[in-house]
């Protein structure tokens, strides 16, 4: 599998298919799998994962904002796990097992596309969100904020409505949904 113990600043379509997790202290991307099992998470946390495909120009286009994103802001994110899961064109053109089963196994038919998830203390998943399209900074923002308040929520049995809904016909209903969001969230800061 070649050397997983390498890290790369960013992680770009020359790179070999696989699963890809960012390490913190050496800030960082390292390929942690190309062959074997699904990505899961280990152990208690938020899980940002982006699904990348090398073929794509619009991952090319969020490359661009999640690099620099990740970079600014991943050592302020304690709880906070990011993961790349690298495939040429989804799980039909794939030189990984292990990426080609992670994107069945969250059923991403269109990229780029990011999932939040939050898993409990055995890594099990108990809350997800799916965004596809390419995510503007402040969306990635807007989203992690109050990704930990909605999971609890939800364990809660709680109703909870993600930030922003990226399956928008038009720009005018994104646009509208992301300042019914920023209002929302300025009304809960003030009071």
């Amino acid at each position: 599998m070649g050397n997983v113990q390498q890290v790369f600043k960013t992680v770009n379509a020359d790179m070999p298919n696989g699963i890809y997790i960012y390490n913190k202290e050496r800030n960082g991307w390292q390929l942690i799998r190309i062959d074997g099992e699904v990505f899961k998470p280990e152990r208690k946390g938020v899980y940002v994962i982006y699904f990348d495909n090398t073929k794509c120009s619009a991952c090319r286009k969020y490359d661009t904002i999640w690099f620099p994103f990740i970079d600014n802001n991943a050592q302020n994110l304690k709880q906070y796990n990011f993961v790349i899961i690298l495939c040429n064109w989804f799980a039909r053109d794939c030189n990984s097992k292990a990426a080609a089963e992670t994107f069945k196994q969250f059923d991403v038919h269109a990229s780029p596309t990011t999932v939040v998830l939050y898993a409990d203390d055995n890594g099990e998943v108990r809350y997800q969100e799916k965004y596809e399209g390419v995510l503007y900074e402040f969306e990635l923002k807007l989203i992690l904020e109050g990704f930990e308040e909605r999971a609890i929520k939800a364990m809660k049995g709680e109703k909870v409505t993600p930030p922003i809904e990226k399956k928008s016909s038009t720009i005018d209903e994104l646009i509208i949904q992301i300042l019914k969001a920023l209002l929302e969230k300025g009304s809960k800061d003030t009071q």
